[in-house]
């Protein structure tokens, strides 16, 4: 059977308007550099969880999107759907390993899913 175990919670973004000023401000406010540093999006590792930058994201109440950690997404994401979930968002290789998605619960929530291989599955 397939391991659809939720391992915790990964990752908060934050909207990044003007991206290398929030960098700036987070790196300086946490004490942390980031590990992931791109043009479209930082991630800090923050005591084992990820504060996320997006310079695409809204400032609007509601703007923060959280993923659950899994180890393997397309699992997770099939069983999720399987429960009555519908897909919000495919999956997408965002790069160094990272992979992403979103579904949308059947009340209308939006729960983000991650395997990130740069984070123990503790």
């Amino acid at each position: 059977m397939a391991d659809t175990t939720f391992l915790g919670l990964r990752t908060v973004i934050y909207a990044a308007p003007n991206l290398s000023e929030t960098k700036e401000w987070y790196t300086k406010a946490f004490g942390v550099e980031p590990y992931f540093d791109q043009p479209f999006y930082v991630g800090f590792n923050i005591g084992g969880f990820e504060l996320g930058l997006d310079p695409n994201a809204q400032i609007v109440e509601g703007s923060t999107l959280t993923y659950w950690g899994v180890s393997d997404i397309g699992v997770s994401v099939q069983n999720l759907v399987s429960l009555g979930a519908t897909l919000h968002s495919d999956i997408q290789d965002v790069g160094e390993g990272i992979k992403v998605s979103a579904v949308r619960d059947p009340f209308g929530n939006v729960i983000g899913v991650i395997e990130n291989p740069h984070f123990s599955n503790y």
